[in-house]
């Protein structure tokens, strides 16, 4: 799965990026710094594999990932090709949801591109490139499915109609995210590939100095939400300069300054829970002496699908899945005991994995 950061040039997006995957992302005072996008491979924290690390003692311990993509900055224009608008949009394209972040910290030594702080025009500035690229979309499909109609196939009135409705959404400044449709409508749209159909996280980031204040205090932060609050996307604030310093120190070292901070966990690690929920993401955990291992699978997979993500073999040749929840291997500290309690159950084809399912799949091919 892949999460695209997106913003202004001069927001903190590579900071913030160069936190999260140590990838070591060029930032500087100037726009256009990141051209061609950066990735990289983070772990999507999970205490679970601790316990489970602490119990088995495992040869190695192996989380869930997900991957960031670190994309051009964006100004006006972009969907008519400005700055690096296409390179923007072809990346963007690519990726399953989007952070955004926006700039809610003055600092007169990093210039705006836009020459001052404004969060909600910041965010529309985008909002709106992407919704141009997506009208263009959109128009190019109704006219297509229209010259289609003459056929006599009632799907092409029907994919004409939806694109218009969806065109005349797009026309008022709002997001394909938040067009009102069926559930069959939302099958057709998706295989229209638009950028505003894609879900957000909003990362609003703060000075390093406003880490330890209520959020609600930042004037900035309150016109993020107030904005994200209108087309249902949520918003994460974190201090980009923060998690840069926090990505370099050790566990021992990182907790005591979390602690110093006043914070539980760090922001990015905040951020990376959001963005796996955000993508309707879960993970059932495999436990034994070679390995403990946390796998994605999308939320309401069922178990043989879930058995082909550790090899297709196991899909094909599925039986039952034996499972366990998490919490109960964990009160009961061991499997035999859990088996003794009665607590690991037999689950068929039909069984909607749940996420923190401690599995073994018995498969015969």
């Amino acid at each position: 799965m892949k999460l695209g950061v997106v913003g202004l040039p001069n927001v903190g997006k590579s900071t913030l990026f160069n936190a999260i995957t140590g990838a070591g992302a060029q930032a500087a005072n100037y726009p256009f710094c990141t051209i061609e996008p950066n990735t990289g491979i983070v772990p999507v924290p999970d205490e679970r594999l601790h316990v489970l690390d602490e119990m088995y003692h495992p040869k190695k311990v192996t989380p869930a990932v997900i991957e960031f993509v670190d994309i051009a900055g964006l100004v006006k224009g972009a969907s008519r090709g400005e700055g690096l608008g296409n390179k923007f949009l072809s990346h963007i394209r690519e990726v399953d949801a989007i952070v955004h972040v926006v700039r809610c910290f003055e600092d007169d030594n990093i210039i705006h591109v836009d020459g001052s702080i404004d969060p909600a025009r910041d965010m529309e500035t985008i909002n709106l490139e992407l919704i141009f690229a997506d009208m263009e979309s959109v128009q190019k499909r109704m006219e297509k499915a229209q010259k289609m109609i003459k056929t006599g196939d009632k799907k092409y009135q029907i994919e004409a109609e939806l694109a218009q409705r969806l065109l005349t959404h797009l026309e008022n400044g709002k997001p394909g995210r938040t067009f009102p449709c069926n559930d069959e409508e939302k099958d057709t749209i998706k295989g229209w590939f638009l950028l505003t159909t894609k879900p957000v996280i909003y990362a609003a980031n703060i000075a390093e100095d406003a880490v330890s204040e209520p959020e609600d205090s930042n004037p900035f932060v309150v016109r993020v939400r107030k904005a994200a609050q209108e087309e249902g996307a949520e918003v994460l604030v974190i201090s980009a300069q923060i998690e840069e310093e926090i990505a370099q120190m050790e566990g021992d070292e990182k907790a005591i300054f979390l602690e110093e901070l006043g914070i539980g966990e760090s922001g990015l690690d905040r951020l990376v829970k959001a963005c796996y929920s955000l993508l309707g993401l879960i993970s059932f955990l495999t436990a034994g002496e070679d390995e403990c291992r946390a796998w994605t699978i999308t939320r309401g997979t069922k178990a043989p699908q879930a058995a082909g993500k550790i090899h297709t073999d196991f899909e094909r040749g599925f039986i039952r899945a034996e499972i366990v929840p998490f919490e109960s291997l964990k009160e009961l500290g061991s499997m035999a005991a859990c088996r003794e309690k009665g607590l690991i159950r037999s689950e068929g084809k039909e069984y909607v994995m749940q996420d923190g399912d401690i599995t073994l799949f018995r498969f015969n091919v």
